[in-house]
Formats: C-alpha cells, sequence, structure tokens
C-alpha cells in the first residue's frame, strides 16, 4: 500500500506543520513519518471538524465516549460519520445520530435535507464538502496506473468547482508531469503558485519541469525560492545540488548535499550525497595541490 509522507500530507490536506503538531498533542493523530490513505481520511475528518470551531481536546473526548458506547469501534471518525454539533461531536451509527459525551440520541436534519433540493445547506459549505470528497478520490484513483485517465478527470473536476485548489493543480501537475508532458504540468504548477505564492512544493514541482526543459537556471531559481519558504525542504536542497552540478559550479553545490545529509541521515539517497560531498572535497584538494606546486 502506498505511503504518504508528512510533506505529502501536509500538501494534501492544505494543513500546516502547527496543526499536525497540535493534533499530535492532543493525540488525535499517531505520531509518524508516514501515513496510509485511511490516516489521510482521518486526519481529514479531524481538519474539518477543528475548522468547525471544535477543539481537538473535545475531539478527543467524543472518540473515546463513542468507544465506550460502542463495544468494538476502534476508530469512530472512519466507522461511523463524524458532524460538528455546536462545539462538540456528534456521531451516525447504524441509523441513529449519538451526541456520545451526553449519551444522547438526536434527530437527524441531514437525511431530510438529502431529499429536499429546493432547500439545501448553504451553498459553500456544501461544495466545500463535496471538493474534499472529490479530491479525496482523486488521490485513491492516481495510485493505481489503469486508473490514472480517471483520476485526471476527478481533479479536473474539482477545479471546476473550485479554481483556486492549489493542491488539485498539484496533483494534476505531477500526473502530467510523470508522463512527460510537461507543458501541462508547468500550466498546472504555475497556477498553483498564483494561487499560494507561499506554497513551497509547488515551487520545487516548477522546478523539476524547468529542469527537465533544459531551463536550468530558471530551476536553479525556483528550487531557492522553495528552499527560501521552507529551509528544511531536503529534496529541494537535493535537487538544487543537482542543477548546480549540471552548470558545473560544484562550491554551490556541494552546500546543498551538505544541507541535505543534515536532513536525510541515512536514507539512500543521503548516500549518494555523501558521495558528492567527498567527490567535490576531493577535486577542490587536488586543485590547491596543483596550485601550490605550479608556483
Amino acid at each position: 500500500m502506498h505511503r504518504y509522507t508528512r510533506a505529502d500530507l501536509l500538501r494534501i490536506l492544505r494543513i500546516t506543520s502547527r496543526q499536525l503538531l497540535a493534533w499530535e498533542k492532543a493525540t488525535l493523530i499517531t505520531v509518524a513519518e508516514s501515513y496510509s490513505f485511511f490516516d489521510l481520511l482521518q486526519i481529514k475528518k479531524v481538519r474539518d471538524l477543528c475548522a468547525e470551531k471544535v477543539r481537538p481536546a473535545v475531539i478527543r473526548q467524543s472518540l473515546e465516549a463513542m468507544q465506550k458506547q460502542v463495544a468494538g469501534m476502534e476508530n469512530p471518525l472512519l466507522e461511523a460519520g463524524a458532524y460538528q454539533s455546536g462545539r462538540r461531536v456528534a456521531f451516525r451509527h447504524q441509523g441513529r445520530l449519538v451526541e456520545p459525551i451526553a449519551g444522547q440520541f438526536m434527530f437527524d436534519f441531514t437525511t431530510h435535507e438529502k431529499l429536499v433540493t429546493s432547500a439545501p445547506r448553504t451553498g459553500p459549505e456544501l461544495v466545500v464538502t463535496d471538493v474534499a470528497e472529490l479530491f479525496a478520490r482523486g488521490i485513491a484513483l492516481e495510485e493505481e496506473p489503469r486508473t490514472q485517465d480517471e483520476a485526471i478527470a476527478v481533479y479536473s473536476k474539482v477545479l471546476e468547482m473550485d479554481a483556486n485548489h492549489a493542491a488539485a493543480h498539484i496533483n494534476l501537475g505531477t500526473l502530467y508531469y510523470n508522463r512527460q508532458e510537461y507543458s501541462a504540468a508547468e500550466r498546472h504548477y504555475r497556477s498553483a503558485i498564483e494561487i499560494d505564492p507561499r506554497y513551497a512544493l509547488a515551487y520545487f514541482d516548477l522546478g523539476n519541469v524547468l529542469d527537465e526543459t533544459g531551463r536550468v537556471q530558471e530551476a536553479i531559481a525556483t528550487y531557492k525560492t522553495a528552499i527560501q519558504l521552507a529551509p528544511t525542504y531536503a529534496d529541494a536542497h537535493y535537487n538544487l545540488a543537482l542543477a548546480y552540478e549540471k552548470i558545473r559550479e560544484p562550491r554551490k553545490a556541494l552546500q546543498h548535499w551538505r544541507a541535505y545529509v543534515r536532513l536525510d541521515t541515512a536514507g539512500p539517497w543521503a548516500v549518494h550525497a555523501k558521495h558528492q560531498i567527498q567527490r567535490i572535497l576531493q577535486a577542490d584538494g587536488l586543485k590547491l595541490v596543483y596550485a601550490r606546486r605550479a608556483n
């Protein structure tokens, strides 16, 4: 099963590191370096409840109360529908709506709302919910090569519904990038940057397109912007070092190889980065020795 990094999680769900850390501190989310698709769905529900002004501590209490009420329920956020109810959380389970902290059953108005198309909930609220669900479907579809055409169609629909959905532009761009359709990929990455000028991943992805299409100097500038926005962005340091190597500026590459190995000390790419550092230092050492002998 595909795993998502913390950077992927922040990008896909459009949340900040501070939010994620707060939810981990509240024990709503298990601290991890990678996540499954179902983890993403769970964290999305936490995000949506917090957006409705439900405090993390109350979400935690509601989950614990629901687990006590329903024997064998391990994860109420995924096993039962969760809804904001005032400042608390209500769950729909087996056709009934319950507010578990108070232990009260509630009348389920949402069933009737679905039948009355002439009087729906407020438009923006409904659209946001639909967009989020559609976007999650796109994520699932893009994991399988045979359903990536469907993923493109789904993300395109997301953008029809929400033209400012930067993450949909990013995911579409990546699908096109992997197909080597670089013009389409570049268009979507630039759209994401226009929507959110502080979206470090969008600059990183745009840098990859620029590099692939021979615009190395532009790629360097774009990777540097990504690093300015996110100084601990390891992959951006790695690709920037590669770009400097391409234009034969090893000393500038050295700075970013070193930054990369500080951020990734043991991964397979760290091994390559360490080799590059050693090679550059040895080459510089030989040049110094040669210069002294010449004098």
